[in-house]
């Protein structure tokens, strides 16, 4: 037992120096907000809406979407939805409606992917009165759905609303990798995805934020490594023609598996939900990054 503990330790340290030597160091257990209520230990995904800061959970877990305080961490505001929640993986919004991804696929089986689109101002009237429209779409490189859990290259977790339409990062376990794919959120019927550029990350990538044309792109590696890339907007809608501000943040063991960032004029809000390792439990938190510290 002592042995295969310092063999673990031993990998620890090994990946941390390694980490800090080929990127920024930024270690986040610094910038701690909040242990998160426990009815977000699974939440998956931040977006700023009206200034309020919006999360939801992932798979297994309610349809509904929270308001959370960012200085207390604390829940401000529930708001019920009717929808299924198949596997939300992802939030985001333009002026008037939010948007969740309902694309988790880590299998790589699921030919029922959708994002919701949700009109805001009706999350505040009855239940019965929420307008939604569902947002179905496929990837036209997929031709294989056999199951190959957390071995496949068409999962996703990670969207962003910019120039009118629906841009996902997805989640490639297999390359290491994130393709940006945009979907057209007026097309009536199942769509296929428009494939437009690929960067090998290095990590899975579990969420996405655009702020003042910077695409921010957070996640993780098998090892629990949690980075974070930086990405400046070269062309409308473009990001990987230039390499990014690559920042290492610390273990999944430490700060909890990150599923989440949010990014405004104030700076970065990053959370992550429970992580459950043979050395114990690390508690859902909420993060915030001044953006004096990434310049």
């Amino acid at each position: 037992m002592m042995t295969k503990l310092h063999l673990f330790f031993g990998l620890l340290i090994s990946l941390s120096f390694s980490a800090q030597k080929e990127n920024q160091w930024l270690k986040i257990n610094r910038f701690e907000v909040a242990v998160l209520s426990d009815s977000l230990k699974e939440n998956s995904g931040l977006k700023f809406y009206n200034h309020r800061l919006l999360t939801i959970n992932d798979s297994g877990n309610s349809s509904e979407i929270f308001e959370i305080d960012t200085t207390s961490g604390k829940i401000k505001n529930i708001f019920k939805t009717q929808l299924k929640n198949g596997d939300w993986e992802a939030i985001t919004s333009d002026s008037a409606s939010v948007f969740v991804g309902d694309f988790g696929n880590n299998a790589g089986t699921r030919k029922d992917l959708k994002i919701h689109k949700i009109l805001f101002s009706s999350l505040q009237k009855p239940s019965n009165s929420i307008s939604t429209q569902e947002i179905p779409f496929y990837y036209p490189e997929q031709t294989e759905f056999t199951s190959k859990n957390l071995s496949n290259n068409f999962d996703a977790e990670a969207m962003v609303f910019l120039n009118g339409k629906i841009h996902i990062f997805t989640k490639e376990w297999e390359s290491k990798s994130t393709t940006h794919y945009i979907v057209d959120p007026n097309v009536s019927g199942n769509q296929g995805a428009k494939k437009s550029e690929t960067f090998h990350t290095g990590f899975v990538v579990t969420d996405a934020s655009y702020f003042e044309k910077k695409l921010y792109l957070i996640g993780y590696t098998k090892n629990a490594e949690v980075f974070l890339s930086i990405f400046e907007e070269t062309d409308s809608g473009i990001f990987f023609s230039q390499k990014p501000r690559k920042y290492f943040l610390g273990s999944a063991f430490s700060i909890g598996q990150i599923e989440g960032i949010a990014v405004d004029e104030d700076g970065v809000y990053i959370s992550g939900e429970v992580f459950t390792s043979p050395l114990g439990r690390s508690k859902q938190r909420l993060y915030f990054i001044p953006s004096l510290k990434l310049k």
